[in-house]
């Protein structure tokens, strides 16, 4: 077995992997990455971020064509089939892969093609059908990403039950959907279902959904989740499930019993770490799989380092990308290591949510004192136009300074609107306030002009 020596190898090629090795190939290191695919990419390409938000944006095509009077004449949307849409999705994923493989040959990055595991502090195993070979490294980086948690009492060898990597394999449109974890994951799938005109039943065991949001964002959520026939079943928590022939039904701790075509669990994730072998290097993944790492990004092997999801949260594309840069600063370029600031939460539901920053429940926790300025989309003009008017940009603000403290955005493009917002708010003290947007010109019609309304609407209330 052929034994090969790098700076840094890199195990995971996600957002924090692809981050990481290049950083550290920027910085004249050589840099070995490890990929349990074909092809680089990690599950963020291939079964997460972005065939889901192909999908959605699929679905939310679909909903247009159905509900715009003008598109009436040119045909009909209602026997576009799930299938369908992934057919579309997958041409993303494949262009996407493309991209990231032309990024390491561009790089002159070794990639191997296996599963890695650990021998010592400065050597892994990569394993390919029979095959082995031997890597060692001054300095590893995991960036081995997550799967979804599999519960003891589902059976997933079952053909319809599904997680929310083995949904995007769906052969048929089904009619009812059942949804178990009413967590990001869930909700983005039962609008995507609901969008297509299935009809959902989401198990919440909370009392509401996404209770880390703005309150009256997740009302907004419930409200439009209705509209797209998605019953959300709140405290509730499924005992068993029994799978018949023609259908699945789900009994819950209260007695009810739900009868559908397919269930989809979306509750909780996993770190893979199991096949890494790190016992042998000494450490120790917490109940779901997922490593301890200090401020650096550093496990307690001290050559050690770990990005991304294998974490834990955030679990975001956007943090784990950062993360895997940071991790390689920490290691190579020190001076340059610079921590994660506030990280947006963008969640793309139909229509889709993003927040920075505090809401007002802890904003009333912490006893600061804030005012809300609002703008609501069906009073834009760029809304108007393109339809997209259900919606809304609040803007939470210090009373006393007028300091952005909170931006939250329900509605189309949320996720790509907040960011004006985000770059205000990281500004420094006396230009992160309200007055940027009272003083500043917008194009018009744009989304961004809610800014200028939200912000008239919020100082009006001060002053």
């Amino acid at each position: 077995m052929a034994k090969h020596s790098y700076d840094l190898i890199v195990i995971g090629s996600g957002p924090a992997g692809e981050a990481a090795t290049m950083n550290a190939v920027k910085l004249g290191k050589k840099v070995a990455m490890v990929c349990d695919k074909l092809k680089p990419g990690g599950n963020c390409t291939y079964l997460g971020t972005i065939p889901s938000k192909a999908l959605r944006h699929g679905v939310k095509q679909v909903i247009q064509f159905r509900t715009n009077p003008m598109f009436r004449d040119f045909g009909d949307s209602s026997s576009v089939t799930f299938p369908q849409l992934m057919k579309h999705a997958n041409r993303v994923v494949d262009e996407q892969v493309s991209l990231r493989s032309n990024f390491y040959q561009r790089n002159f990055v070794k990639v191997y093609e296996g599963v890695a595991s650990f021998v010592d502090a400065h050597t892994i195993e990569i394993l390919k059908g029979r095959s082995k070979a031997k890597l060692h490294a001054e300095h590893f980086i995991i960036a081995t990403g997550s799967r979804p948690y599999h519960p003891e009492e589902l059976d997933f060898t079952q053909k319809r039950v599904f997680d929310s990597d083995s949904i995007l394999g769906l052969g048929e449109s089904p009619r009812k959907v059942t949804i178990i974890g009413a967590g990001v994951i869930g909700c983005e799938y039962a609008s995507i279902f609901g969008g297509l005109g299935c009809k959902v039943e989401l198990i919440n065991p909370a009392s509401s959904l996404l209770s880390f949001l703005d309150t009256e964002i997740t009302d907004a959520l419930s409200y439009h989740l209705r509209n797209l026939s998605v019953r959300c079943r709140h405290m509730e928590h499924f005992s068993r499930i029994e799978y018949l022939d023609d259908c699945v039904i789900t009994h819950l701790e209260s007695g009810k019993k739900i009868k559908s075509d397919i269930i989809l669990w979306a509750n909780g994730r996993t770190g893979n770490t199991d096949r890494l072998n790190i016992d042998a290097i000494g450490l120790k993944a917490n109940s779901r799989g997922q490593l301890h790492v200090n401020n650096k990004y550093q496990t307690s092997c001290k050559n050690i380092y770990a990005a991304g999801d294998v974490i834990g949260p955030p679990a975001l594309a956007s943090a784990a990308y950062d993360q895997g840069r940071a991790a390689s600063n920490a290691i190579f370029n020190p001076e340059a290591f610079v921590s994660l600031k506030e990280i947006p939460t963008g969640i793309y539901t139909i229509p889709e949510i993003s927040t920075i920053g505090l809401n007002e429940r802890e904003l009333t926790e912490k006893k600061i004192p804030y005012e809300v300025g609002k703008a609501f989309f069906r009073s834009i003009a760029r809304a108007q136009i393109t339809g997209d008017e259900v919606g809304m940009l609040k803007i939470i603000f210090h009373f006393d300074t007028l300091e952005i403290l909170g931006i939250h955005c329900f509605g189309d493009q949320a996720s790509e609107i907040l960011h004006i917002g985000q770059a205000i708010m990281n500004q420094r003290k006396g230009a992160n306030t309200l007055r940027y947007f009272l003083n500043t010109t917008f194009n018009y019609p744009t989304m961004a002009e809610a800014y200028k309304v939200a912000a008239h609407d919020g100082y009006n209330r001060v002053f």
